[in-house]
């Protein structure tokens, strides 16, 4: 097999190769999590205002307790997506409060909540009591600077303050390996892709410089 062939053959299993290696993973990183930048305090000191953070693009099936999500709620916040944390899932019984000040807990469920999170141990600070049964396909959300946080508690009469699972875009991930997996298969992908491209050049340039052989002496030219 000549030189030139075999060039044209890694050209041709490189390149694509690369090509399709690098917008699986675009395509993969930009539905799959996104950037944002903190509005508030809110959720200090867990996350600041100005902190930029990766979250991870989902639809709210998947939420769990204690996650940290981003959400839509229109009628309460004018369209503006906010960021809170989930202390209640549907069917979860949520009790404010035992104790007071650094011992003050919520109750899911009947047990007290260890919140490592809020500042000061404050669990709610806001001297309001309140017992939500979340319904089903619903989130109770707060956020972490309870003294600081326009949640679940300031709309009490509206499915007593739980926002749907579909209102959820994405949950706050502080792991980055998957995100960085794919930008490193992106930048693999391009280099395969280079490489394929120059062996390709260099294929036809091989051609090109192959010589014909000039005819022997006996040759009868006609």
């Amino acid at each position: 097999m000549s030189r030139a062939r075999k060039l044209g053959i890694w050209a041709g299993v490189l390149g694509p190769l690369g090509v399709v290696l690098v917008v699986v993973a675009l395509v993969s990183v930009w539905t799959g999590y996104h950037g944002t930048t903190v509005a508030s305090d809110s959720m200090s000191p867990t996350y600041t205002q100005g902190q930029q953070l990766v979250y991870e693009r989902m639809d709210g099936t998947g939420v769990r307790r204690g996650d940290v999500v981003l959400y839509s709620a229109p009628d309460r916040y004018q369209g503006a997506v906010v960021m809170q944390r989930v202390i209640g899932v549907g069917g979860d019984h949520i009790v404010c409060c035992t104790g007071e000040g650094e011992d003050e807990r919520l109750l899911v469920n009947g047990k007290s909540l260890d919140e490592p999170y809020v500042p000061d141990g404050i669990a709610d600070g806001t001297h309001q009591s309140y017992d939500v049964q979340v319904p089903e396909g619903r989130l109770f959300v707060l956020g972490d600077h309870r003294l600081n946080s326009r949640d679940s508690r300031a709309f009490p009469d509206d499915h007593g303050g739980t926002v749907p699972v579909s209102a959820v875009q994405g949950r706050v991930t502080d792991d980055y390996t998957v995100p960085a997996l794919l930008g490193v298969a992106a930048l693999v992908g391009l280099l395969l892709a280079l490489t394929g491209l120059g062996l390709g050049i260099a294929a036809v340039a091989v051609r090109k410089r192959v010589v014909v052989p000039p005819p022997p002496p006996w040759a009868v030219q006609v």
